[in-house]
């Protein structure tokens, strides 16, 4: 994906906001109301002076794309607020999936880029009732469960990658408020915006909900997307319960984001819907979907009368979930990178020198290299250098984390993910970082 940071920010502000602009009614509408509250908020002298960020998703799979983008730039310099953007590289391939889901992970995933890069903690969409109406159709329609008919939340936190330090906080300001009600602010305001003509096309399945479903619905029942959208918040309600009952379940069950089996199991033959709904609060825990009653069908069928010491794995999500040792766990992903996290002054925790570190960044001698098979680290005072196959197995390392990334600072073994940093190269006062394998 591509960005062009049309704005700098400024050196002096206490906090920034942005707003998921695609300039189309929905978002023009929340931005004329943010901008707008912000302006009269700034007569006030005891008020918080806030920061505007626009940021628009290009997906390029339109024709008149190009000219939306240029749209919200010029409208952005309008209202004298901070623009920026992201262009996505997706295709109408059918091979790939649906288009829908990929457009939607690669826009929220670009979002969360530009918040991190704007160092952004409150990011605005600007879902509105209606909206919440089709999803809540969309998800009787797959049969989801509690989770699936909440619905949009009015606020969650954004996912992020695990090297950030950035927690965003995602808000829909406008989840109560109706399209009719919108257009009316718009109309009111004078508001102009784009229609995508994408939206058009009954082919999709929300756009065939709101073009077909949802007025004859209406017809029957005028409330029915608000009924539709307060069903969303008691099935919300309902959750949140059922997520307390889960964290009661598991107090024996469920320890640092892992699943003790023997336990578990007890608790499915008194309770299986008491399990399935653990396991679910288990997988939201590690931000995994949910499963359908099939799959966890399926692996309550592989679980039974497995022994204590026998491995197995389930592909999930995109992720791996391994029983090991009677443990149920994610099995984390090694790609990533070594990233140096400045040591507080007034801290107690060691770290390496943060001028050897800055010398060997200059000088390019920073590598991340594989096991071989014969390396050794000294990671505790007074103690030997030990293989990291005897570290490993000392820490209880699963073995698919055990081909683990190394930190070399020439040829000298400087830390091990999931094990340690080299003792004899830390230091406990002065300039320092701590390694960090995110």
């Amino acid at each position: 994906m591509a960005s062009s940071k049309k704005s700098k920010a400024s050196l002096k502000t206490n906090k920034r906001i942005a707003v998921a602009f695609s300039g189309g009614l929905d978002s023009v509408v929340l931005l004329d109301t943010i901008c707008k509250s912000l302006q009269t908020s700034k007569a006030n002298p005891t008020q918080t002076p806030t920061e505007v960020w626009a940021f628009h998703i290009h997906h390029g799979l339109q024709k008149s794309a190009d000219q939306w983008l240029l749209f919200c730039e010029k409208l952005a310099n309008k209202y004298k607020i901070h623009f920026d953007f992201r262009l996505l590289h997706l295709r109408d391939d059918k091979a790939q999936g649906n288009i829908e889901a990929r457009a939607r992970a690669g826009r929220y995933e670009a979002l969360a880029d530009l918040c991190i890069e704007h160092d952004i903690t409150d990011l605005l969409l600007a879902h509105h009732q209606n909206d919440q109406a089709e999803t809540v159709l969309l998800q009787l329609l797959r049969g989801a469960g509690v989770a699936g008919l909440s619905g949009m939340p009015v606020q969650r936190r954004l996912g992020t990658p695990a090297h950030s330090i950035t927690a965003i906080k995602l808000e829909r300001p406008l989840l109560n408020r109706s399209r009719q009600e919108l257009e009316a602010y718009a109309k009111q305001h004078k508001l102009k915006w784009i229609e995508d003509p994408s939206n058009q096309d009954t082919r999709y399945r929300r756009n065939a909900l709101r073009k077909h479903i949802i007025p004859r619905l209406e017809k029957i029942q005028p409330d029915a997307v608000a009924n539709l959208a307060r069903s969303a918040e008691l099935m919300a309600d309902a959750q949140t319960l059922l997520d307390r009952l889960a964290q009661q379940d598991g107090k024996s069950i469920l320890k640092e984001n892992t699943l003790s089996l023997k336990i578990l199991q007890n608790l499915a033959q008194q309770d299986l819907p008491a399990a399935n709904n653990l396991m679910r609060y288990w997988l939201k825990l590690n931000d995994l979907a949910m499963p359908s009653q099939e799959r966890l069908q399926s692996w309550w069928k592989d679980l039974s009368g497995i022994k204590a010491d026998a491995q197995l794995e389930w592909q999930h999500d995109g992720s791996s979930i391994r029983l090991w040792r009677g443990i149920l766990q994610i099995a984390q992903a090694q790609t990533g990178q070594w990233i140096f996290k400045p040591v507080p002054t007034n801290s107690k925790a060691p770290g390496l020198p943060a001028t050897f570190i800055k010398a060997a960044q200059e000088q390019g001698q920073i590598f991340i290299r594989e096991r071989q098979g014969s390396e050794k680290i000294q990671i505790k005072p007074n103690s030997p250098h030990k293989s990291l196959k005897k570290l490993f197995q000392e820490a209880d390392v699963p073995p698919w984390q055990r081909q683990a990334p190394l930190l070399y600072i020439g040829a000298e073994l400087i830390a091990v993910a999931g094990v340690g940093v080299s003792y004899p190269h830390l230091v406990a006062s002065g300039k320092r970082v701590a390694p960090v394998w995110a």
